[in-house]
């Protein structure tokens, strides 16, 4: 029995979708133009649809997973389940107006005509804040939408922002964060939810291991309990003597986020040779 995971066959989560299936430690042959491919070491089929067909092909059973954007789970809004967030593909969605309109609060909105490919998010939106607004929904490129006179602003994705800038408008509003997700169809059989589950736990490990690094740092033994407090570790830190009389090695796992202010503190308190090193996999 294999579990169908649906992904998308281009675009910007296709990619980022093949890397993490690499990551864990599964391999196929990436499709090369082919709607489907088989993983060669593990129970899985990978299905190569449109970006906006993921969501009814899971609700279907037609794919047992998919890899979509939360912007287009929240779209759809099909009866699936989020099973995981992954943190690749963020962005988020955003009203925009042109540049020269001074903008002063969301009340602005109210009365203009706002273009976007996704109006149901919008319109939610909308109704949340009472903002009686009209809402065009168009398909492509929504940022020519002002300047053409098709509408006032407009609803979309944004990452940088450079696209909203090259089309004279600027973000005014994020009204969601958004990120791959994983979904899933709610009626898997015992034995598919068997390999999700083996499937999440090597996910977990490749995502635990990107937002930590494995430190060594050679400390004197006066400093090891103020060290220790840095640096905890996952459980506590390991503490090996050094040949050299009265220092000792400490090895530990420091979170990405914490990484910097954590290593300035390390050496105000005495640690020296430090080594950082990426981890491959986290087990915990």
């Amino acid at each position: 029995m294999k579990l169908k995971i649906a992904i998308q066959k281009s675009g910007r989560l296709s990619e980022d979708s093949i890397i993490l299936f690499k990551e864990c430690g599964i391999s196929f042959n990436n499709g090369g133009g082919k709607l489907k491919a088989e993983a060669t070491n593990f129970p899985i089929e990978i299905l190569y649809l449109r970006d906006d067909d993921i969501p009814q092909y899971v609700a279907d059973g037609v794919a047992d997973l998919g890899i979509v954007g939360e912007n287009v789970f929240l779209e759809k809004n099909k009866d699936v389940t989020l099973t995981k967030r992954l943190g690749f593909g963020k962005c988020r969605m955003s009203l925009a107006l042109p540049k020269a309109i001074n903008y002063r609060n969301i009340g602005d909105f109210n009365g203009l005509n706002i273009a976007t490919s996704y109006p149901v998010i919008l319109k939610d939106f909308l109704i949340k804040n009472n903002i009686n607004a009209e809402v065009h929904e168009i398909s492509g490129s929504v940022e020519i939408a002002p300047s053409i006179g098709l509408s006032d602003a407009i609803f979309d994705i944004v990452s940088s922002g450079s696209t909203l800038l090259t089309n004279g408008l600027k973000e005014v509003h994020a009204v969601i964060n958004s990120e791959a997700i994983l979904i899933e169809n709610k009626k898997l059989c015992q034995e598919k939810q068997a390999i999700l589950n083996s499937l999440l736990f090597r996910i977990n490990a490749v995502k635990k291991a990107k937002n930590n690094k494995y430190i060594l740092l050679n400390a004197p033994n006066y400093k090891i309990d103020k060290i220790i407090s840095i640096i905890p570790g996952m459980k506590s830190p390991t503490i090996l003597p050094l040949a050299t009389e009265g220092w000792s090695s400490i090895h530990s796992v420091v979170n990405e986020n914490d990484f910097w202010e954590i290593i300035e503190n390390l050496k105000a308190n005495g640690a020296q040779g430090i080594l950082v090193i990426p981890i491959e996999k986290m087990i915990l």
